[in-house]
C-alpha cells in the first residue's frame, strides 16, 4: 500500500503548483525586495501580489498583512506587541487553556513582565463559555486571544460572537487561525478581528513563512528591529520565494473539496465508534469540527505504540501536536476537556489532507482494527 499520510495538522506536503511558482524566485528573480533596482523591484512586485491574494482571502486590506517567519512568530508578536503598546495602563489578557503552546508560553512569559492572564476553561468538547468570557473581562483587559479551531481536537469556536463582545468593550481581538485558515471561512470584518495569525505550511505552502493581520489603526510594538522592512513593523529581509509560495497556496486553496474531506472524516469516525469497542471521539461532531480532524481515545492502547504499529503499515499519524512530540508532557488540550492521563496516552490524532482518498480511509480502517485487537489481546496476556 502506498504511504497514507494522516498528519496534515502537523504540516502539509508542498503543492506542485506552489513549487512551480516559487522556483523562479531562487535563481531568476532573486533580488532583495527592498532594493530599488530592477531585480529588487521584480521581487517586490511579486511579494505585493502575494500579499494582495492573502488579504483578499480574509477580507482584509493589502496594507494590513505583515509577513513573518510563521505562526509562532506571529502569535508572539500579537501578544507581546499588544502588551507593550498598552502596558502599564492596561495589562490583562484573556485566553483559553486549549490554545497552542506558542500562545500559552508567550502569555506565561508576559506574566513575568507584569501581565495578568485569565485562562478560560472549556467544556468536554473544547468550547469556551461565552458568559464566563464576558465575566473575565475587566477595565484592565486590552486583549482577548482565542484560536479559531483547535489543532488537536478540531473544535471551532464562534469568533463572530466573541468579536462582537470585544468590539462592544473596545478590546483587541486576536485569533490564531494557523490550523483553520482556508479550511473554514475567516472574515476579519464580519468577525471583528484586530489581529490574526496565519501560516503557509498548514495550507500546502512552504515552511518558514507566515503572516500577521493587523487591522488598520491598531498599534502594536514591533517584535524585531532592524532595517524597517514591512512598513517599519517587521524588520528582516523578505523571504521572497516563501512569500510567493504562500500566496500561491492561498490562491489555489479554493480547489480543495472540503465537503469530500468532511465526508471521509465522518466515515472514519463512524466506523471507529461503531466497530472498535471502548473507543471515544474527542471534540465535537459535524460542522463544529475542522473538516480534516479525527481524535480518538482507544482504551487499553498506548498511543505512541499504536502510532508505531500504524507506521509499520505505512500509515502516518500523531498523538497530538507535533510541537510536543519530543517531550513527555501530557496534552494540555485533552486534559482541559477532562481526559485522565491514561486516556490522554491512549489517544491518536488522524488529520486528513486534500490527497486523502476513500481507498486510504478503507485501508486505515482495516489495519486499525487488526492492530487494536492485537494490542488489547497482548495487554490482557501481559496483565494475566
Amino acid at each position: 500500500m502506498e504511504p497514507v499520510y494522516l498528519d496534515n495538522a502537523a504540516t502539509t506536503k508542498v503543492d506542485k503548483e506552489v513549487l512551480k511558482a516559487m522556483a523562479p524566485y531562487f535563481d531568476e528573480f532573486y533580488g532583495n525586495a527592498s532594493s530599488m533596482h530592477v531585480k529588487g523591484q521584480e521581487a517586490k512586485k511579486a511579494v505585493e501580489k502575494a500579499r494582495e491574494t492573502i488579504a483578499r482571502a480574509i477580507n482584509a486590506k493589502l496594507e494590513e498583512i505583515y509577513f513573518t517567519s510563521g505562526g509562532t512568530e506571529s502569535n508572539n508578536w500579537a501578544l507581546k506587541g499588544a502588551f507593550f503598546e498598552n502596558f502599564p495602563k492596561k495589562n490583562h489578557i484573556v485566553t483559553v487553556k486549549t490554545e497552542h503552546d506558542c500562545i500559552l508560553n508567550t502569555a506565561k512569559w508576559l506574566e513575568g513582565k507584569g501581565a495578568k492572564v485569565t485562562y478560560l476553561d472549556v467544556d468536554k468538547e473544547g468550547f469556551i463559555n461565552i458568559e464566563k468570557l464576558k465575566k473575565a473581562i475587566t477595565p484592565k483587559t486590552f486583549l482577548v486571544s482565542v484560536m479559531q479551531a483547535n489543532n488537536e481536537i478540531g473544535t471551532i469556536q464562534n469568533l463572530e460572537e466573541i468579536g462582537n463582545i470585544c468590539r462592544e468593550r473596545k478590546i483587541l481581538f486576536h485569533t490564531d487561525a494557523a490550523q483553520s485558515f482556508t479550511k473554514i471561512p475567516l472574515d476579519v470584518k464580519r468577525m471583528n478581528l484586530n489581529l490574526v495569525t496565519i501560516n503557509a505550511h498548514k495550507v500546502y505552502g512552504p515552511k518558514g513563512v507566515g503572516a500577521l493581520f493587523i487591522r488598520e489603526g491598531v498599534k502594536i510594538t514591533p517584535l524585531l528591529h532592524g532595517g524597517g522592512h514591512e512598513r517599519g513593523q517587521r524588520s528582516g529581509t523578505e523571504n521572497v520565494p516563501g512569500i510567493i509560495g504562500f500566496g500561491k497556496a492561498v490562491e489555489i486553496s479554493g480547489k480543495t473539496d472540503y465537503k469530500k474531506m468532511s465526508a471521509l472524516r465522518d466515515k472514519l469516525i463512524k466506523w471507529i465508534i461503531e466497530k472498535i469497542p471502548d473507543s471515544k471521539l474527542n471534540g465535537p461532531v459535524g460542522d463544529k469540527r475542522l473538516p480534516n480532524n479525527v481524535n480518538i481515545t482507544f482504551k487499553g492502547c498506548e498511543g505512541e505504540a499504536l502510532g508505531g504499529y500504524l507506521e509499520n503499515k505505512n500509515i502516518y499519524v500523531s498523538t497530538g501536536s507535533a510541537c510536543m512530540s519530543n517531550t513527555n508532557a501530557q496534552s494540555h488540550v485533552l486534559a482541559a476537556i477532562g481526559l485522565s492521563r491514561e486516556e490522554q496516552e491512549s489517544s491518536i490524532r488522524f488529520t486528513l489532507g486534500k490527497e486523502t482518498t476513500e481507498k486510504n480511509i478503507d485501508y486505515v480502517m482495516k489495519v486499525l482494527s487488526e492492530i487494536i485487537e492485537k494490542m488489547r489481546t497482548a495487554g490482557k496476556i501481559k496483565n494475566g
